[in-house]
């Protein structure tokens, strides 16, 4: 029985390589009991700000068996987005690199049901389901305990090989597999990335307050920003990198190889005129299929706005 959980564990894993995934870990389904405290009091801090679907489904997010009934193996899949280069380096306004090209949330759905259709022609009636960071799935917990990384002290996923600058999905099945066992936390005391955080977001060593941060300022905060960020942003309208671009771990980045992360065409030539002077049609051109999408026209020029009265853009 062992070997054939061991063929059907590297059968899967094989394919996920095949599919383009750059890692590919196992764990057991089973009750996250650490982080539930964790998230309680992260909740009841509320460092969720108007990100209220936070706080939905909580034991959900703790038990895969109550998203997939009889679930038994989380197959948790990472995909590299680092960029060959930034597109602020010709607009002066700076969105973060995980925007840069198609939504993340397409181009791994798309393979994660490739890779359980698999599942479903090699191994038989498998009950499972995919993910891909908009259900309530603990992506990153469930990446540590799989092998691939640790979660650092700016609470992003960190992989030994290629730095943080990767996308997360996972499969929930009611198979049996190998489980690999968690990786071992390398920050040290490194603590450039509370440092560098303009907006003092990262509160503690490993907790983020996302109310602080720029990334929920400029894309979950759907009302005026508040004053006492002004002068913070660093020309950032659209997500933040800061506390990625200086992890000494992501010296091993390297670019992806997945041409739909590549910028939208007319984005890298975006100019600091062109994005103060953005019309609806150039929106949705450049914008299309992008996670550039979720602030709308609005939204993003309210950010550009914010920014350019501060005084930061150059």
């Amino acid at each position: 029985m062992l070997e054939l959980i061991q063929k059907r564990t590297q059968l899967i894993k094989s394919k996920a390589a095949e599919l383009g995934f750059d890692f590919c870990g196992v764990s057991k389904a089973e009750f996250l009991e650490a982080e539930a405290p964790r998230l309680e009091g992260w909740l009841n801090r509320q460092m969720h700000g108007q990100m209220s679907y936070m706080a939905n489904h909580f034991d959900k997010r703790l038990d895969p068996r109550l998203l997939v009934e009889g679930a038994k193996s989380v197959v948790t899949v990472l995909l590299n987005y680092y960029p060959e280069k930034t597109v602020s380096e010709t607009g002066g306004y700076k969105i973060s690199k995980y925007a840069y090209g198609t939504d993340y949330h397409f181009v791994i759905k798309d393979k994660l049901k490739e890779l359980l259709a698999f599942v479903h022609e090699e191994i038989g009636e498998v009950n499972g389901r995919f993910f891909v960071d908009s259900a309530p799935v603990m992506d990153k917990v469930w990446a540590k305990k799989s092998g691939l990384g640790w979660v650092g002290k700016h609470t992003n996923l960190i992989t030994r090989d290629l730095g943080s600058f990767v996308f997360i999905g996972e499969l929930i099945l009611d198979l049996e597999l190998v489980a690999d066992g968690p990786m071992a936390d390398y920050c040290g005391t490194c603590t450039r990335c509370i440092d560098a955080c303009p907006t003092d977001a990262i509160s503690d060593p490993y907790v983020v307050d996302g109310s602080k941060c720029i990334s929920y300022f400029t894309i979950e905060l759907k009302e005026a920003i508040p004053d006492e960020v002004k002068g913070k942003f660093e020309n950032w309208i659209f997500g933040c990198d800061i506390c990625q671009d200086v992890c000494p771990w992501n010296r091993f980045s390297r670019t992806h190889s997945t041409p739909a992360f590549d910028p939208s065409p007319g984005l890298s030539e975006m100019t600091k005129t062109d994005w103060e002077e953005i019309t609806q049609e150039i929106f949705q051109e450049i914008f299309r299929r992008s996670a550039v999408k979720r602030t709308k026209l609005e939204g993003l020029k309210r950010n550009i706005s914010f920014v350019k009265i501060d005084g930061n853009a150059d």
